[in-house]
């Protein structure tokens, strides 16, 4: 028992645990600061997956072509409003069952990247590295929240940007409306699946800039698998931080926090069965849902269609 504890210390005591969590915490609220917008205007966008995988190549392809990470940048936020596009105008526009589409979606984007991957091998490089003169060096959290590459510090733009975004304009306003009375917000004039697909739209740039953080910000080139299924973790800590903002960080930090810890326990040379690590996340994930999805009030027309005339 004693062993147990001395590695649980050395685990959270080890600086790479928190730039590791950092790391994938930043990656997940890229993609759920967007879903966190989408669900409230009574969407769910299962695509993420795809928008995250899409723009990781189109950014890929963008460095590739003009090796510049600005506009790797901007073709990592194409490739996830393209996704967004589908989904948006196939959902809320020709009134497509959303699931089916997301999900389809996903499948497709994963054969077409690695199809063009393996066409075109874009090479790719991490970005700089910018260090925050003294808060860099706060014992442990310093290096993991301003020792990063220079694509993480976006995180502290967006995240008060869709807070503002969503809670302090008109346009959040009307978009929170039309998830909670679609009905309602269409007799007061407001176009509700025009708000819809423009939620999702914001998805689509989130979740690029995500998918291009990935690649610049975090392991430098890219795969198929670079996603590895954390899209719908990005799901799971909206729903897991209860629709609000501060509710989804605080999901992204904690799963990435298993994430995190699969790391740290393997680099610090601690024996654990390799299978239960890789789940991990997942776990973590699914626990989370099971203890707080049913305390939460989801926004009432959520995953619901919405016709005008019908009820």
């Amino acid at each position: 028992m004693s062993g147990f504890f001395e590695a649980v210390i050395d685990i959270f005591t080890s600086e790479s645990t928190y730039i590791n969590g950092a790391l994938f915490a930043g990656f997940l609220a890229f993609a759920a600061s967007g879903e966190l917008v989408a669900e409230r205007a009574g969407t769910i966008n299962i695509s993420v997956e795809g928008m995250l995988l899409g723009g990781a190549f189109t950014s890929a392809v963008g460095y590739h072509l003009t090796g510049s990470t600005i506009a790797a940048m901007a073709a990592g936020v194409l490739g996830g409003v393209i996704v967004a596009g589908v989904q948006a105008e196939m959902s809320h526009r020709l009134s497509a069952d959303q699931f089916v589409v997301g999900l389809t979606l996903n499948i497709l984007v994963f054969g077409l990247a690695g199809f063009l991957d393996n066409e075109l091998e874009p090479d790719t490089e991490l970005a700089s590295r910018w260090e925050v003169p003294v808060l860099s060096d706060i014992p442990l959290l310093g290096q993991a929240l301003f020792g990063q590459r220079w694509p993480f510090y976006l995180l502290y733009l967006l995240v008060p940007f869709t807070w503002w975004v969503l809670y302090r304009t008109r346009w959040g306003l009307e978009l929170r409306s039309v998830g909670e009375n679609p009905q309602s917000a269409d007799v007061s004039g407001i176009d509700v699946n025009r708000r819809r697909r423009q939620s999702i739209y914001y998805a689509g740039l989130t979740s690029g800039l995500g998918g291009w953080f990935l690649i610049f910000g975090q392991i430098g080139l890219f795969e198929d698998s670079v996603v590895g299924g954390r899209g719908f973790i990005a799901i799971a800590a909206v729903i897991f931080g209860g629709w609000t903002l501060r509710g989804t960080i605080a999901g992204c930090v904690i799963f990435a926090g298993a994430l995190s810890f699969r790391l740290s326990v393997q680099g610090l040379g601690y024996e654990v069965n390799s299978e239960l690590l890789q789940s991990l996340p997942f776990i973590v994930t699914l626990a989370g849902m099971a203890v707080f999805a049913h305390r939460v009030r989801p926004p009432a027309a959520l995953a619901q269609p919405f016709v005008r005339g019908l009820k």
